[in-house]
């Protein structure tokens, strides 16, 4: 169970969307109705988190008062966000995750979304010595970090901590090639640094489980019964070197949707790969902005702006929370210009083969910059 792999049940369960009653509680009891569904099924890995309101508390009452501890993995967080921080502070977070959950120990220990803003927190506070720690005490058996930036910082983070045991990156067919996530080049790094992958956001909050019409039609098309989901979680889970991949499910029913094609699971083969491609192409084709992405702007812009970047991330806007763009537009203007630096020279504007009226785009993309 300790053992950190592929295994052969791609299905992780992530508990940050746990379903809640009408007074705002969570729904304890139709929480213990999935985790013994999923455990039937042969599921074994349970994801929460310091920072998940209600979470670590409800996984106690819902599976580790229910079950031996050798019969499932439990993994939570510790984040170190926010102003008025200090060491004492971040490192209590484990102990009160590990007495809210009771779980005794946890299997997988992550410091909690490092991006531009807050890595440098980690090495401040000296967290990256306390996990070790913890596990030299048998408090956590395997210890790795969740990453929501630049495929630049990655590198840096594995390079400074080749100790970190694996990762958990934002993954969905809508982010492989977006590079506001850069899915595929930090899967990508990972791979070369032989770090597993925990799967996070494989429908993208829930975005991909109710596509815009476009993709539905290509899906619908197949007639294969299978869920706008199934096949963007089975699209995930077909890569190589995934640990697993967590899906936040809110009912029974999701997790059953989940386990039918989980359960038994068949990795794409290549007329679905070919189907998933003809849906990437369907989203991409949603554009607000039509640009082809041939980077003729960026070459002589003074101010460094990485123009189609910007575009395709204003472009990929429709059904996202505004807090996902703006983290988006965070990470490809990182180190360049934003958008609010264009100085109206309109040399892009000389240089864009589809004659876009870049100058007065870019001012509208500047709302991003919150």
């Amino acid at each position: 169970m300790s053992v950190l792999g592929e295994g052969t049940f791609k299905l992780g369960f992530g508990l940050m969307r746990l379903p809640r009653l009408a007074d705002g509680e969570i729904d304890i009891p139709q929480v213990s109705l999935m985790v013994d569904r999923f455990l039937e099924a042969g599921g074994t890995y349970f994801d929460t988190a310091f920072a998940y309101n209600g979470s670590e508390a409800a996984i106690k009452k819902a599976l580790v008062e229910r079950y031996p501890r050798d019969k499932y993995t439990l993994a939570s967080k510790l984040i170190a966000n926010g102003a008025n921080l200090d060491e004492e502070t971040l490192k209590a977070e484990f102990t009160t995750s590990l007495e809210r959950s009771g779980a005794g120990y946890f299997d997988y220990y992550l410091l909690h979304a490092l991006q531009r803003g807050n890595y440098e927190n980690y090495e401040k506070y000296h967290l990256w010595d306390y996990v070790k720690e913890l596990k030299a005490k048998g408090l956590i058996r395997h210890y790795g970090f969740s990453f929501h930036a630049d495929p630049e910082l990655l590198e840096e983070i594995l390079e400074k901590h080749p100790d970190a045991e694996f990762v958990q990156l934002q993954i969905n067919y809508a982010d492989w090639e977006n590079p506001g996530v850069a899915a595929r080049k930090n899967w990508e790094i990972c791979k070369k640094h032989g770090k597993p992958v925990v799967v996070m956001e494989p429908v993208k909050g829930g975005i991909l489980a109710d596509p815009v019409d476009s993709v539905k039609a290509v899906f619908d098309a197949e007639g294969s019964g299978l869920s706008y989901a199934g096949w963007a979680i089975r699209y995930v889970a077909s890569k190589e070197n995934i640990l697993t991949v967590l899906s936040g499910m809110s009912s029974l029913e999701q997790m059953e949707d989940n386990l039918s094609y989980m359960k038994d699971f068949r990795p794409l083969d290549e007329h679905e790969e070919a189907v998933i491609r003809k849906a990437q192409f369907a989203l991409n084709q949603d554009q607000t902005i039509p640009c082809t992405g041939c980077r003729y702007c960026v070459e002589g812009c003074p101010m460094g702006i990485p123009i189609p970047d910007i575009f395709t991330v204003a472009n990929r806007r429709k059904g996202s929370p505004e807090f996902r763009t703006i983290r988006e537009y965070t990470i490809v203007t990182q180190g360049k210009g934003k958008a609010s630096d264009c100085i109206r020279c309109g040399q892009c504007e000389g240089a864009c083969p589809q004659h876009l009226p870049i100058i007065e785009l870019l001012e509208q993309c500047s709302v991003l910059e919150k």
